[in-house]
């Protein structure tokens, strides 16, 4: 990881996940804490193999830095502060080990936007068509491929300012809404839009809310998501190396005005992308 990136990603991972250093009771249990949208990082100790880590019933992303191998967990948004949420770990030896995470409140900003009625009150057609295209969407984020990561810093998706940025608490036409789960790029309709690190497009379709939309795969459950695109310039299964071109940016699906929509998803949870950009 470049050095940059990597200060970034550790230093801010460590107001995220923030150790407690308190042991349980019972063995094999040690408790960190994390806000909802960051990144629990878990350092385990060193092996030939990396250890088999789970969230629940999802796999987590586990790379070797120096010595150990180090778990990084997405929190969702939607994470209760003050409920535990237990990572498991199996290592290679068929030892165990739980990690406890204990959510810690942070507060995000609010946001008030206008949209067109037919985009927050769905007509029927149109909340079935969102019900099909989440259930679908929900599968491809499920995605976790073996191979790790080729680097945990990924680069800006597009030339432009970072507008909306992840977590805010958002309101359409007066209503509240899900959370920002990404960050906006404000930047002029047409301009190229490329992969922000090497990987497999695994999905590419036209979505009610996010409109023309690319997800790109790099490894161990790390995906990228692309939204409100004017244009699709991948197709699925595609491999794609960091830099390269995958659709322009629009204002397709529920928006306010041309501009890129940039998620990160860890174990299906969707993490604040700034901490794998550089400043």
């Amino acid at each position: 990881m470049p050095s940059i990136a990597r200060r970034r990603l550790l230093s801010s991972i460590s107001v995220l996940a923030l150790p407690l250093w308190a042991w349980p009771a019972r063995a094999n249990v040690r408790r960190i804490s994390a806000v909802p949208g960051g990144v629990a990082r878990i350092p385990f100790d060193g092996a030939h193999r990396a250890p088999r880590v789970r969230l629940g019933e999802d796999r987590v992303l586990v790379m070797r830095e120096g010595d150990a191998w180090v778990a990084h967990a997405g929190i969702a948004l939607s994470a209760t502060p003050g409920s535990i949420v237990k990572v498991d770990a199996e290592r290679a030896d068929g030892t165990a080990e739980s990690v406890e995470i204990e959510i810690v409140p942070k507060a995000y900003a609010e946001q008030h936007l206008k949209v067109p009625p037919g985009k927050v009150d769905l007509s029927k057609k149109d909340l079935a068509r969102h019900e099909r295209e989440r259930a679908h969407l929900a599968k491809v984020l499920r995605t976790f491929s073996d191979a790790p990561p080729e680097t945990l810093a990924l680069q800006p998706p597009v030339q432009g300012v970072r507008s909306s940025s992840f977590g805010l608490r958002r309101f359409f036409n007066g209503q509240p809404r899900s959370p920002h789960n990404g960050m906006d790029f404000a930047a002029a309709a047409g301009t190229p839009v490329a992969a922000a690190g090497r990987g497999r497009v695994i999905d590419a379709g036209d979505y009610f809310f996010s409109g023309r939309t690319v997800i790109v795969d790099h490894g161990q459950g790390l995906l990228t998501l692309y939204a409100h695109l004017s244009a699709i310039d991948a197709r699925v299964d595609e491999r794609v190396p960091a830099g390269q071109p995958i659709g322009k940016v629009g204002a397709t699906g529920r928006v306010t005005g041309a501009h890129l929509h940039f998620s990160v998803y860890l174990n299906t949870a969707a993490v604040d992308p700034a901490l794998f950009l550089p400043d």
